[in-house]
């Protein structure tokens, strides 16, 4: 989850979407690709995101979260898994996403390394209730699997 607030732009799937607030968080704070990176870490018991990306290290400050994906997916190679697939479930009262989840599906499968058929993304409301229903910020959650690479049994 990430606080909604002025002077930031709304980046969510690598999209940056017309909104007058954005998503405060120390990267670019990209709830929907946060979201995948935590689900792929943690399927490959690789820990989180904050452990690899920590803020307040002032290289990751304002950095485009599809960059950080790109470091989960050489992480995941390294450790012996590459990425079956993902399922995420993106939570904002506004603005409206459907329109926007065909390039963010793109953006996410390309930094993976996967085809667009194996990632699945939806939005939705909290109608109106909580942080997300009253408009203060966005959630994500996501799911993955990982698959062992062929020479790491």
């Amino acid at each position: 989850m990430h606080a909604l607030t002025t002077g930031r732009k709304l980046i969510l799937g690598g999209v940056e979407i017309p909104f007058h607030l954005g998503l405060d968080g120390w990267s670019d704070a990209d709830v929907v690709v946060h979201a995948v990176m935590d689900a792929l870490l943690g399927a490959a018991a690789l820990g989180d995101i904050g452990s690899h990306f920590p803020p307040g290290n002032e290289s990751y400050k304002n950095i485009s979260s599809l960059l950080l994906l790109s470091e989960v997916k050489e992480k995941l190679e390294k450790a012996g898994w590459r990425t079956g697939n993902v399922d995420v479930m993106v939570s904002a009262e506004r603005p409206k996403l459907k329109d926007y989840l065909p390039q963010m599906t793109q953006n996410i499968a390309r930094e993976l390394g996967i085809s667009t058929g194996d990632v699945s993304l939806k939005a939705g409301t909290n109608e109106g209730m909580g942080f997300v229903g009253e408009g203060q910020g966005m959630a994500a959650q996501a799911v993955a699997i990982v698959e062992r690479l062929d020479n790491n049994p």
